[in-house]
């Protein structure tokens, strides 16, 4: 068989076995080494096993997932997303739809804290989801808000897709984090606007909370005050070029460590609880990103990214529309694929192809992450809709999923303002160092 032929080949097992449930890293690990043995020789496949497994995991680079694992951990175990939510409530609780705007703005704000979307909706929603419900809000609204809301995780930096694409094209990731500010912002607002407009048709979604004092509003900004620091430490050390990503992510976990002794909120328990978690987080990541680079190596030699760049390159469209195409490849991709494995899976195979069609590849990650927000609560994977399946247990799987819809719109809304003026992605990083 031609060496495109075995790819291809490859990819479809390896589509196969995500399917029967094999974890990601090791079914990339796996289908990569068994193609590069095909296509190369058993020992230069065994060879590149040991060598990348080694490389990746004693890789100095890959030290900034772990740090900004951490810092999420610790922010959430000293309850900073509690003192979000009560903030944004202060603000917004009297609006209607006030209490779905305030968790918005609070999943924005733990999302420069996190860098998960899981781990984000998690974290709100259970927070809001009881407040949501003691005040009659529509099952559907308060569902899809959370589980859109919290696709902000991995948009607003810190984000693990963001240091998986950086790692992966080797791309600045300080470079990435500050391309994802202003689409964060504008992606927060545009899902708040759903909810205004929702509301405003239906009344009956959301009623209208108790009007707060101007003296609650501001003892309610202090709940924000602390995601500020961490957040101007953080991308602000990143701008200035005080720190690499890696030392940028060791800060924000001290800081995330400091806020939580002074308020005394992180006991001895909840800082075990954010270790192992971070711990934990930071395994399957590091596992997924080399098993990515072992079937990278596969995918190289069997020459898809070369084939594909070629007939791409020959095709009669102009680049917006290939671009377009991408686009809904990754979307229709991410119906079916967790996150991480379609991003690892497809990165290697379609970066070359951005770089001929003359696409900034900082902003092709930008494009990258909002398209794999909307995979992560499109039907039937939309992983954040089974986590707050999971807190709301109650409530039927199908509501939840029917809530997303208004908010997945916003999202393609973002990808198009992004496709039609790029600057408002590139801007940023083109001030910074790292």
């Amino acid at each position: 068989m031609s060496p495109i032929t075995v790819g291809l080949i490859g990819i479809v097992v390896l589509v196969l076995i995500f399917f029967l449930g094999m974890p990601v890293g090791f079914a990339m690990a796996f289908v990569g080494m068994a193609g590069f043995c095909y296509l190369v020789s058993p020992e230069a496949g065994l060879s590149i096993l040991a060598r990348d497994v080694f490389s990746n995991f004693s890789s100095y680079s890959l030290t900034v997932i772990p740090m900004f694992v951490l810092m999420g951990s610790i922010a959430f175990a000293s309850g900073m997303s509690r003192r979000l939510y009560d903030a944004g409530y202060t603000l917004f609780g009297r609006l209607r739809g006030g209490l779905a705007i305030a968790t918005i703005a609070a999943c924005a704000g733990f999302a420069a804290m996190c860098g998960s979307t899981n781990a984000t909706a998690a974290a709100m929603g259970r927070v809001s989801l009881p407040e949501m419900k003691r005040y009659n809000y529509d099952d559907s609204l308060a569902t899809g808000c959370v589980a859109a809301a919290g696709s902000l995780g991995i948009l607003i930096p810190p984000s693990t897709i963001f240091i998986i694409y950086g790692i992966l094209t080797e791309q600045s990731i300080g470079r990435l984090f500050i391309a994802g500010v202003i689409p964060g912002i504008i992606l927060a607002a545009l899902f708040m606007a759903v909810v205004s407009i929702l509301c405003l048709r239906n009344p009956k979604l959301a009623p209208a909370g108790a009007p707060t004092s101007w003296r609650e509003k501001l003892a309610g900004l202090t709940g924000i005050l602390e995601m500020l620091v961490l957040f101007g430490l953080v991308i602000g050390g990143l701008f200035l070029g005080w720190f690499s990503p890696t030392q940028a992510g060791a800060a924000g976990a001290a800081g995330a460590l400091l806020i939580g002794l002074v308020r005394r909120q992180l006991n001895w328990q909840s800082f075990l609880f954010a270790i192992k978690d971070a711990l934990r987080i930071t395994c399957m990541v590091m596992v997924i990103v080399t098993g990515a680079i072992i079937f990278g190596h596969f995918i190289a030699v069997a020459k898809i990214p070369l084939v594909l760049s070629e007939w791409v390159g020959g095709l009669p469209l102009p680049p917006a529309a290939i671009m377009g195409l991408i686009v809904l490849l990754y979307l229709a991709g991410g119906c079916f694929m967790d996150a991480l494995a379609l991003i690892t899976l497809t990165v290697p195979i379609i970066y070359p192809v951005v770089l001929l069609l003359g696409f900034d590849p900082i902003w092709f990650g930008v494009i990258i992450v909002l398209v794999t927000e909307m995979g992560v609560i499109t039907p039937p994977v939309g992983v954040n809709v089974y986590v707050i399946k999971g807190i709301a247990e109650d409530v039927p799987l199908e509501t939840i999923f029917r809530g997303i819809f208004p908010f997945l719109a916003a999202l393609i809304v973002a990808v198009a303002i992004l496709i039609a003026f790029p600057q408002i992605a590139t801007f940023l990083p083109s001030f910074t160092r790292y």
